[in-house]
């Protein structure tokens, strides 16, 4: 099998590149603070990473966020790394420790990222596998990770072999449907979340955990458990407290430009409201 070889660095057309089948979508936070990063500097400072395939299509391998914030800027053109003869697992790889070395990432997609990682390593490297030459001895005989990838990942990432293994393990009990709900959830779903809907062995018990995080009715998986267990009923909340806790929470996590950019496509209503509030106070 050929090596990736990369063919040059040149400006290509920001239209002409296809970005399908990606691993998570961009985050409004991270292209608003690329934006707010080019604005300050003037420039973009990496190129992103594209794939040539045999009929001259470019397909993005890493650089999403980057290629979106050219896409908003209005740019025509964008720096770019052109690769050729790259298989679809040297492209997956590319696109993942691109997003763990360089992303902020929240624990589901950094789950979802490693879970990935793992499937693609030990299908290049087979023989890493558990059970080869007893090297898997010392770990718990229902631990299907393979101690070669968590080796190797945690010293590529400077995370412990043990965070490695939990969020691995966690990305791999869950399915894309199970994904794109949890994204979905009013509030981030944590570590302590995916690893209690990793030790769920009911196929329905877990979509019943995933759908109440999902729609907000519980604060945690644990919490969606007892729920269920004890008949089934999520506790009833007020959706007005609930919404003021999502509005309070994404303000609290915007960055700067963002919070910039709400106040100028609000600035009515905030003052109509402010306005409201004054009366009533009056």
């Amino acid at each position: 099998m050929k090596q990736p070889t990369l063919m040059q660095q040149d400006r290509v057309r920001v239209a002409d590149i296809v970005t399908r089948n990606r691993l998570r979508p961009v985050s409004e936070a991270g292209v608003e603070s690329l934006m707010a990063s080019i604005a300050e500097i003037g420039v973009m400072k990496d190129a992103i990473h594209v794939r040539k395939k045999k009929d001259g299509s470019l397909h993005l391998i890493a650089g999403g966020h980057r290629l979106e914030a050219a896409r908003r800027l209005g740019w025509d053109e964008v720096e770019a790394k052109v690769w050729s003869d790259v298989t679809d697992d040297w492209a997956r790889l590319m696109e993942i420790d691109d997003n763990l070395a360089g992303a902020e990432m929240n624990a589901l997609d950094t789950a979802v990222f490693l879970a990935t990682r793992k499937a693609v390593y030990e299908r290049l490297h087979p023989e890493t596998k558990r059970g080869v030459a007893g090297a898997l001895a010392r770990w718990d005989a229902t631990d299907t990770m393979s101690v070669a990838f968590v080796k190797s990942t945690a010293e590529k990432f400077g995370l412990s072999e043990r965070h490695i293994r939990r969020l691995a393990m966690a990305g791999e009990s869950l399915g894309p449907d199970h994904v794109d709900a949890l994204r979905a959830a009013p509030r981030p779903v944590t570590l302590k979340d995916l690893t209690e809907i990793a030790k769920i062995g009911a196929v329905v018990e877990r979509y019943d955990v995933v759908r109440l995080l999902a729609e907000g009715e519980v604060k945690s998986a644990a919490e969606a458990r007892r729920a269920l267990k004890s008949g089934g009923e999520a506790p009833i909340k007020d959706p007005v407290d609930e919404a003021f806790k999502a509005l309070k929470s994404a303000w609290a996590r915007a960055p700067k430009a963002a919070k910039r950019r709400f106040l100028d496509d609000h600035a009515d209503d905030l003052r109509t409201l402010l306005a409201d509030l004054d009366r009533r106070g009056a």
